[in-house]
Order: C-alpha cells, then sequence, then structure tokens
C-alpha cells in the first residue's frame, strides 16, 4: 500500500505549488491531475507555512467509499463549509451527527413522492410565466441560463412562500450573490480577516445577509401568526409545512432553524436546477439531430397538453437529456469532506485530517465509464447503459446517507419545465462553448445564448 508521500500529484511551482492552477481553473486541474496521475492524487497549494494540500478522489469506487460506505469518516468539517454555515445556518446542507439525523427525519416526511409531485401544477405556472414573451425578445434571443435561473429560483419561491413569493425572490435575486462571493472567497483563503471588521467587502455581506435573514424572519413570524396555510390554491406551501413538522423524537422546528432551512433550499433547490436545465437546453440547442427527437417525444406524449407529474415517466427521452447534461456539467462539480482517520483508497492511504474531493466533474468524464467523454450523447442513460456502469460513475445529487434529499424535486422541476419549452420553442445555439468555474456550485462565466422561434405561433 502506497504511504502519503508516495501519492502522485503535480508538482505545480517551486514555492506556490499548484496554488494558482486551482485558483485560476480548479476543475481542470482535478481533471489534468488524474489524466496525468491516476485517480488518487496529492495536490498542494499555497507558500511554506500555509501551505494547503487536498486529495483528490477521482474513482466511481472511491467516490462510493467517500460519501457512502465509509461516508462517517469523511466529515463536512473542512474551512469551506464552515464558511458556509456561518452565512446560510446550519441546515440540511451543512449540519452532522445529531442535528443533521433530526433534521433530516423532520423534514423527510416533505420530500416523499407523492408530496413533491402536488407542487407540478405551481412548477408549471412558473414555467409559463417566465416563457412566455421569449419569441417577442430583442432579435428573438435569450440567455438560458439566465433565464432557467430566473424560473428555478421562482419555481422554488413560490413552493417554499406560496403568496409570498414576490418580496422573497426580489431580496434573494439581490442578497444571494454578494453572499455567494463571499463565502467562495472566504472558503478558499488560507487566512481570513474577522467577519466582524468593518471593510467593504464585510458590510456588503453583512447588509445582503441582514436582509435574507430579515425577509425570511418576516414570512416566518406571518406565516405562524396567522397560524394557517397561506399558499395559492394547490395545498401548503413548504414553509407552512416545515413550520408544522414535529414528532415526539425531534420536537419541531423553531424560528432560527427555519430560517436556516429555507435558506438552504433556496440556495441548493434553485441553482442546481437552473444549471441542469440551462445546459440542457444549451446542448440540446447545440445538438439538432437530438432536439427534433425530444420534440418529437414532447408532441407525441402531451399533444399540446400542459405537462404534470404522472408525465414523467412518458418522458424518457427528455429524461435521459438532462442526465447527460447533469454528467457533462454537474451543478456540483466537486464536493469536499475531511478524513477522521487514516484510511485506504484505491491502494494509497488518505491521512487523518486530511482534505478530500471528490469531483463529478471529473468522474463524469473518466474514460473507464464513459467513451468519447465530452461527447454529448443521451443514450448513454438507456436502463440497459445505465446498469452496465459502477452506481458512483453518475453522482450529480452526492450519494450515500447525505445524498440530496431534492432530487426528485428537481428531476420533477426539470422534466417538466424541459417538455413545455420544446412544446413551445425551438432553440439554436449563438454561444456554442460556454466557460465555467466552480463556486458553491457550477457557475457560468460566459453568456449562453440562444435563438428561440415559437413553434406555435
Amino acid at each position: 500500500m502506497a504511504t502519503t508521500s508516495t501519492i502522485p500529484g503535480p508538482a505545480g511551482l517551486p514555492l506556490l505549488g499548484s496554488m494558482f492552477d486551482l485558483k485560476n481553473d480548479s476543475l481542470g486541474t482535478f481533471l489534468n491531475s488524474q489524466r496525468a496521475h491516476g485517480d488518487v492524487v496529492r495536490i498542494t497549494a499555497g507558500p511554506p507555512g500555509m501551505r494547503g494540500v487536498v486529495y483528490g478522489v477521482f474513482s466511481a469506487e472511491g467516490a462510493q467509499q467517500v460519501l457512502a460506505t465509509e461516508s462517517a469518516n469523511f466529515r463536512k468539517d473542512n474551512h469551506f463549509y464552515q464558511e458556509v454555515r456561518e452565512s446560510f445556518g446550519n441546515g440540511l446542507l451543512t449540519s452532522q451527527d445529531e442535528d443533521y439525523l433530526r433534521q433530516r427525519r423532520l423534514v423527510q416526511p416533505l420530500f416523499t413522492r407523492r408530496r413533491v409531485d402536488s407542487y407540478a401544477e405551481a412548477i408549471a405556472a412558473e414555467v409559463g410565466a417566465v416563457t412566455a414573451g421569449w419569441h417577442t425578445a430583442a432579435d428573438s434571443t435569450v440567455d438560458v441560463l439566465d433565464e432557467m435561473t430566473r424560473l428555478a429560483l421562482r419555481a422554488v419561491a413560490r413552493i417554499l412562500f406560496g403568496t409570498d413569493v414576490e418580496a422573497a425572490v426580489e431580496i434573494v435575486e439581490r442578497a444571494f450573490p454578494v453572499m455567494g462571493e463571499y463565502v467562495l472567497r472566504r472558503g478558499f483563503s488560507p487566512v481570513n480577516i474577522p467577519r466582524d471588521w468593518p471593510t467593504p467587502g464585510n458590510r456588503r455581506a453583512a447588509a445582503a445577509h441582514e436582509e435574507l435573514y430579515a425577509v425570511c424572519d418576516r414570512i416566518i413570524a406571518e406565516r405562524r401568526a396567522a397560524g394557517q396555510d397561506a399558499g395559492d390554491g394547490g395545498g401548503q406551501d413548504l414553509l407552512s409545512l416545515l413550520a408544522e413538522a414535529e414528532s415526539a423524537e425531534d420536537g419541531s422546528f423553531d424560528a432560527s432553524e427555519l430560517r436556516e432551512q429555507v435558506l438552504v433550499f433556496l440556495l441548493a433547490g434553485h441553482e442546481t436546477t437552473a444549471t441542469s436545465l440551462g445546459f440542457a437546453l444549451h446542448l440540446l440547442a447545440l445538438h439538432p439531430e437530438q432536439r427534433k427527437r425530444a420534440h418529437e417525444e414532447v408532441d407525441r406524449v402531451l399533444a399540446g397538453r400542459t405537462p404534470g407529474a404522472a408525465d414523467l415517466d412518458a418522458l424518457p427521452y427528455l429524461t435521459r437529456v438532462l442526465k447527460e447534461a447533469m454528467r457533462l456539467f454537474p451543478a456540483a462539480p466537486a464536493i469536499g469532506r475531511r478524513a477522521v482517520a487514516a484510511t485506504e483508497i484505491g491502494g494509497h492511504t488518505i491521512p487523518a485530517g486530511a482534505d478530500v474531493i471528490v469531483a463529478p466533474w471529473v468522474t463524469h468524464r473518466h474514460p473507464a465509464y464513459w467513451e468519447d467523454p465530452e461527447r454529448f450523447d443521451p443514450e448513454r442513460f438507456t436502463p440497459e447503459a445505465e446498469a452496465g456502469r459502477p452506481r458512483y460513475a453518475w453522482f450529480p445529487f452526492g450519494g450515500g446517507p447525505r445524498a440530496c434529499i431534492g432530487q426528485h424535486f428537481s428531476m420533477l422541476e426539470s422534466v417538466i419545465a424541459l417538455a413545455m419549452i420544446l412544446q413551445e420553442y425551438d432553440l439554436e445555439a449563438i454561444d456554442t462553448e460556454i466557460p465555467v468555474s466552480s463556486a458553491i456550485t457550477l457557475r457560468a462565466t460566459g453568456p449562453a445564448r440562444c435563438r428561440v422561434r415559437s413553434r406555435t405561433a
């Protein structure tokens, strides 16, 4: 078994290691490290005395070990997750141990398939509202990533807040980018000044934090004072259900815990779905053969009507398109953990206390599992093809006991939105290459413009 000192990795610069490579293109650095050095790599970054070390684990088997079979040994104790906690609270995304188990038990009944399916009508209404004017846009051009971000935020806010959606969306659109950049900057910096120092960056983040917390607290207080559902006719909104969640074993959420769950759902529930949907549209706009097949399936199955939850199983090609988009552009491209004890992975020893990265961005491009991995091919996700691959060759929703609780919600929203858009519009890509970077989630650093043409005009 190889020791820590013999784990291969990029040499980088003599004094700074791979610091600039990680800063400028962390996803490319991970991918190149796997191609050059294998499935377990050691990457150093930073000057002497402040040097950090991260261990990349890139095989499907290694990802399964970190996220599932030995998940208790790989915790969310790293510096990045601590920064997320301090900005967005200790909700399901960041909590651990008994806090996490209690929260998960209280929240799980709200994410059953039957409950999530009841939101289909609200999702469809938001899709219609966001895309209704596309054919009258200037030059009939839209940026599909921007539009899907707007759609996903409105959909999750409506399901969380019911009739209070407008006030929440306006503030989230303003505050989230500020807080996200702040977390990213601090999460990847070896040294940070205290948050309460009155620097311009700290003050901007504190103002965004206060505004976001205030709107959540106001809506929660009004909802509890009313003592009844404030939804929009489609059943109770998620905030009402969270406020009512209770068990003899776990009690219920107090106001601050409610706010933290709401913030996590807003963050994780819109950025991830927006990424999957936006890139699915971009890829279809680039590939006319696959786009034609998707149009044909939508026309045949829906025959002009609005899709609902019952249509998901009847739209298998759209589901494959979305899965292939999530393979190429996973919303969580790199997932960090910290090892509790020394662990053998792939013949190498990861030391106790080490920061470990598993990276869907890399594993989803691993030539051992994916032939011609950069090619867009939804047929990779036929049932037969999926059965022939390791479980963790594809893991855009994470895995193990901390797999994303909103996976079905994301797929429901994505299939409904994709079906409604393809029913109404044909798309042709203007921007063929979309540069990306890794923030809290995958982020496009350039436009994703498409020409749109109404199919029903």
